[in-house]
């Protein structure tokens, strides 16, 4: 049986990967993670961590990096192919660039010419939401649904489904809504509010954790993440896997 992936965003532990990257990947890795997700900036900062990933074996089917309003995109698809990763996912576009549906168009327009520069290389580009695109509306119509809708087909989606709902949105209604697009999942848990510190392991918090996986039907993986966390990152990583890992096992696999 092949189940959804469950990564770690090392961005999690990136106060413990800044001092020793090396020795940061090995004890995710004796946490118990089989993958991990990498962005493309700490790669570079950082080159031990490619070896270090890839002495673990830690898989790696999605790397970060940004896309948009990018000159060069060669380097990152080198990056992803010595990385051993299929996907890119850009994670951060700001709330700036989303004032009207032009802003939206020319998103569109950058992340459609990344996948298609990607496909020369075997890769694919995804594209990662926070919560504005899904509080902003241009005519009653929500921006996220906008992308989605100017997205080329080859363009994946990895949903934060965290910050679809602090963005005022049944996240489990969007993640069936667009459950052909979506293949990764970052599930947080908290309150469900905009405080990163008040994050908190999966499970604890009011996220309906085992409704999304379920109705995010071509599911590849789901991604641990803490944008902050009051307390041990690494023990709470820890939690979420175990939990995650629990849901993911316990779906249908899909063919």
């Amino acid at each position: 049986m092949v189940h959804p992936t469950v990564s770690l965003q090392l961005y999690s532990v990136r106060d413990a990967l800044e001092a020793d990257p090396a020795g940061t990947i090995d004890r995710v890795a004796a946490l118990g993670f089989t993958a991990v997700e990498s962005g493309f900036k700490a790669l570079t900062a950082h080159p031990e961590l490619v070896d270090a990933i890839h002495r673990n074996a830690l898989a790696t089917p999605t790397m970060t990096s940004p896309l948009f309003r990018v000159a060069d995109r060669e380097p990152v698809w080198a990056l992803a192919k010595r990385l051993g990763a299929h996907t890119v996912v850009e994670t951060f576009i700001p709330e700036a660039h989303w004032t009207s549906a032009d802003d939206v168009d020319a998103i569109a327009a950058e992340l459609n010419a990344s996948a298609s520069e990607a496909s020369a290389h075997d890769l694919r580009v995804g594209y990662h939401n926070h919560w504005w695109e899904l509080e902003t509306r241009f005519d009653g119509v929500q921006a996220m649904e906008l992308l989605i809708d100017r997205l080329d087909p080859a363009v994946i989606l990895e949903i934060d489904a965290y910050w679809v709902a602090v963005g005022g949105e049944d996240a489990v209604a969007f993640v069936a809504r667009h459950a052909d697009r979506i293949r990764y999942l970052h599930l947080k848990d908290g309150p469900i509010d905009r405080e990163n510190a008040h994050q908190r392991p999966a499970g604890t918090g009011a996220m309906p954790l085992r409704e999304l996986i379920a109705a995010a039907t071509s599911l590849e993986g789901v991604v641990v993440e803490f944008d902050a966390y009051d307390g041990d990152v690494f023990a709470a990583c820890e939690q979420s896997r175990v939990h995650l890992t629990s849901l993911v096992e316990a779906i249908e696999v899909r063919a």
